[in-house]
């Protein structure tokens, strides 16, 4: 428990310092951003994962669209419920704009969630949204690359667990690049008001 609280610890203070170090790039900055403006920041290497229906996916695949991905796993009690239903609200705000968005939910948690049951969850918020996954390897490479913070939390028995992770949402621009951060709890206006920021 205390090793887990180090790590959240330093991870915190790395995303504090990242979103100094860009705050001081005002020239590409966009103002007005409810999340965080991290654009400049290039520390994602490429996305390489498999989508719930068995296809391997790319950023690429997404060019032309604002994406936002969200890090989370299935058997989650309620902050991936609540972000993705937060994402669902956020797409119906948009209106025809939606069709310009693509939401990614990248699981840290390969194990249990399988392409079947991603492909039950993820959809069943919104058809157009897209979940990916990877092997233990390519998840724990996935989310050291985009800065993601998750540790298992034993339970039970060795199924019975859950996953600290962190809870905020990544958005990309038309150009695949890293534009925001946005913190759990965004009210779905306030998400909608950056993607529109962006598009």
């Amino acid at each position: 428990m205390i090793a887990s609280f180090f790590k959240f610890g330093r991870y915190l203070l790395l995303m504090l310092t990242l979103c100094l170090l860009v705050a001081c790039d005002g020239n590409q900055a966009v103002k007005g951003f409810v999340g965080t403006d991290i654009t400049g920041a290039d520390f994602p290497k490429p996305l390489a994962l498999t989508d719930h229906t068995g296809t391997p996916r790319t950023m690429a695949d997404f060019k032309d669209k604002v994406v936002v991905m969200f890090f989370g796993f299935t058997h989650c009690p309620d902050v991936c419920p609540t972000t993705m239903l937060d994402l669902k609200n956020t797409m119906k705000l948009l209106g025809d704009k939606a069709n310009e968005v693509q939401v990614l939910f990248v699981t840290v948690d390969p194990a249990r969630d399988t392409q079947e049951v991603l492909a039950k969850f993820v959809p069943s918020f919104d058809e157009r949204f897209i979940g990916l996954r990877g092997t233990a390897g390519q998840t724990a490479e996935t989310v050291k690359n985009f800065k993601i913070y998750y540790a298992k939390v034993p339970g039970k028995s060795e199924n019975d667990y859950s996953i600290d992770h962190s809870a905020g949402m990544y958005m990309f621009d038309k150009l695949g690049k890293l534009r925001v951060y946005l913190s759990y709890a965004q009210k779905p206006e306030d998400i909608a008001s950056d993607i529109q920021k962006i598009l």
